[in-house]
C-alpha cells in the first residue's frame, strides 16, 4: 500500500500531468514539422533538383522490378527507403532547431535580473558596510563621496 500511496503522492505532485501534455505537444509539434517538410519544403527543393521527389527514391534490393515506392510496397519487395530517410533527417533538423531556440528562450526568461549589491567594502579597513554607509561601522573612518 505504501508504494500506491508514493504513486499517488507523485501524480498529485503534477508531473505526470506535465509529462503527459509534453509528450501531446510534442507528437503534435512532430507531425506539424513533418507535413511542413514533407508539404512545404521538399517539393520545391525536389522542383529546383530536376523534378525529383524526395518521398519517392529508394533502391529495390529485389530481382523484380518497380517504378514507384508505392509499386515496391505494394508487391512487398525489400527497398532501402532514403528519399524518406532524408525527409526524416530534416525532420529531426527542423525539431532540434525549434527545441534549441526554445530552450534559450525560457533560459533566458529564467534568468533573474542580478540585484544591486547590498554592500560595499570599506577602502580603510576593507570590511564589508552597507552601501548607504557614510562612516565605517567597524573602523570608524569617515567615507569619501
Amino acid at each position: 500500500m505504501k508504494i500506491l500511496q508514493e504513486f499517488k503522492d507523485f501524480a498529485a505532485r503534477g508531473n505526470v500531468v506535465d509529462l503527459a501534455v509534453g509528450l501531446i505537444m510534442g507528437a503534435a509539434f512532430g507531425k506539424v514539422v513533418s507535413s511542413l517538410v514533407s508539404d512545404m519544403l521538399m517539393p520545391p527543393i525536389g522542383r529546383v533538383m530536376g523534378n525529383i521527389d524526395f518521398s519517392n527514391l529508394f533502391v529495390n534490393l529485389s530481382d523484380k522490378p518497380a517504378a514507384s515506392l508505392a509499386e515496391a510496397r505494394n508487391l512487398g519487395l525489400a527497398t532501402i527507403n532514403y528519399g524518406l530517410f532524408l525527409n526524416t533527417i530534416i525532420d529531426f533538423i527542423i525539431v532540434s532547431l525549434a527545441v534549441f531556440f526554445l530552450v534559450k528562450v525560457v533560459n533566458r526568461l529564467r534568468a533573474a535580473p542580478k540585484a544591486a549589491p547590498a554592500t560595499k567594502e570599506c577602502p580603510y579597513c576593507r570590511l564589508a558596510i552597507p552601501v548607504a554607509a557614510v562612516k565605517c561601522g567597524h573602523c570608524t573612518s569617515e567615507l569619501p563621496g
